[in-house]
């Protein structure tokens, strides 16, 4: 049985891990089914809810310290929209498990390449458009993954935009953006439903946004390097947590 005192630990250490890396949020969804009184698609729903008001502090948090490069952001959640919808479409076409397999192994390769070794040659410089092609790719990426998974954008879009060679910070910054539209048009779909727990929620939220707080200081005190270490160990913890029960 969930315990408030257990709800809040897990909702700050999420709220904390949105704030500095982006991504984290999933995990609370497998802490309220396995600590609390709600199923599946309860959890996910609820989870998906409190994501909203953390994605509006975040990305206030980020704009008063000038790290939202805002038409950089536009493009990624433009594409990211119009390719959600997709993504909910195809993932009718894949067995739950199957489907959970493919995108837990994708995420775990991301974290896992975030720790190569790169080559010491820099890249070319990019044009303005090739740039605007690639931050399309990401957003059409995060929003069919979004919509493929259930998940959040930013569990696709942080580490995308890593793997391109974006600041970590710019990646975190438009994580935080994109979380507002994923978080919203879930819950609209899911309001019909009637399946968020609006008292889970409230406290949830709560919390998670002191761990917001908390995690954008930690974001923009830490170093390029500990950011980008930091995204990948998530990536491979959440990737792991998500393939683990279907094995």
């Amino acid at each position: 049985m969930m315990t408030i005192a257990v709800l809040a630990a897990v909702a700050l250490l999420v709220g904390a891990l949105i704030g500095a890396v982006g991504i984290g949020g999933v995990l609370l969804i497998p802490a309220l089914i396995a600590f609390g009184p709600l199923g599946t698609h309860a959890a996910a729903a609820t989870a998906l809810a409190t994501f909203f008001f953390t994605g509006l502090l975040g990305t206030w948090l980020f704009q008063r310290q000038g790290s939202i490069d805002w038409r950089k952001t536009a493009v990624v959640c433009a594409a990211a929209v119009a390719f959600s919808a997709l993504g909910a479409v195809a993932a009718k076409q894949f067995s739950a498990v199957a489907l959970m397999r493919v995108i837990s192994v994708l995420i775990i390769f991301s974290g896992s390449y975030i720790f190569l070794p790169k080559p010491a040659v820099a890249r070319p410089p990019r044009s303005a458009a090739h740039e605007r092609w690639v931050l399309v790719l990401i957003g059409a990426a995060a929003g069919f993954g979004s919509g493929l998974s259930g998940a959040g954008g930013p569990l696709f879009s942080v580490p995308l935009m890593l793997l391109a060679g974006f600041p970590p910070l710019m990646a975190v910054g438009t994580s935080q953006v994109l979380q507002i539209f994923s978080a919203a048009a879930g819950t609209l779909a899911n309001l019909p439903y009637g399946i968020i727990d609006l008292k889970i929620g409230l406290i949830a939220t709560g919390f998670e946004l002191i761990g917001v707080l908390i995690g954008v200081r930690v974001a923009h005190a830490a170093s390029t390097d500990q950011l980008k270490k930091g995204a990948g160990v998530l990536c491979l913890v959440v990737g792991s947590v998500m393939l683990f029960p279907t094995l």
